[in-house]
């Protein structure tokens, strides 16, 4: 079964799990259902895997964290397939405040972070 085959058994409402790669087309015809030219997703950095397409971020870290995911590993991002370079990641969302792991933004703070999760992204989401 193909990935992307295998990821529309996941109801685009409650998002969906990427687990294995896609492309950004694929991405941008499934950010179409949504946004229009963006859609939402939660990274999680440890089993390096991606929920896509929630309406809410916290959607798509609820998807997550029954799969067995921890939430101290999910990071909120907004992604634009249809963007070039750095641009089609945006690091926007509430689930990413984390005053007690020092995280006090929407954002994600740590540089470190911020390349892992691009990292997983990179992974799963091939520009072609």
């Amino acid at each position: 079964m193909s990935p992307l085959a295998r990821n529309r058994e996941n109801d685009l409402t409650t998002g969906r799990m990427v687990s294995a790669p896609i492309t950004r087309e694929d991405l941008a015809r499934w950010a179409e259902d949504q946004f229009g030219d963006w859609i939402k997703a939660v990274v999680d950095v440890s089993r390096e895997i991606i929920a896509v397409g929630g309406e809410l971020h916290a959607d798509d870290e609820a998807l997550l964290l029954a799969d067995g995911s921890r939430q101290e590993d999910l990071w909120g991002i907004n992604l634009y397939p249809d963007e070039d370079g750095r641009d089609w990641i945006e690091f926007d969302s509430m689930i990413n405040i984390r005053p007690r792991e020092g995280n006090r933004s929407r954002g994600v703070d740590d540089p470190h972070m911020r390349a892992r999760i691009r990292g997983v992204v990179a992974s799963l989401i091939r520009a072609e």
